[in-house]
């Protein structure tokens, strides 16, 4: 993993960002709850990667 794969991923947290806000809006219709804004829908987004990352580096370290 270098550099170039860490740059290519930036562009895919902003679309994750914005695809959750997109998509909490009818789920929090449906459940009652509130509506996030997009700075909040980045920190749910960058909470799951921190929590998923070392689970695929692991999972990758176990294929080779």
């Amino acid at each position: 993993m270098g550099y170039f794969s860490i740059l290519g991923a930036i562009p895919g947290f902003f679309l994750s960002s914005l695809f959750f806000m997109l998509l909490w809006g009818p789920i929090s219709n449906k459940l009652g709850l509130p509506d996030i804004d997009y700075v909040t829908s980045m920190l749910v987004v960058i909470t799951l990667w921190v929590a998923v990352a070392p689970l695929a580096a692991v999972r990758r370290s176990h294929k080779k």
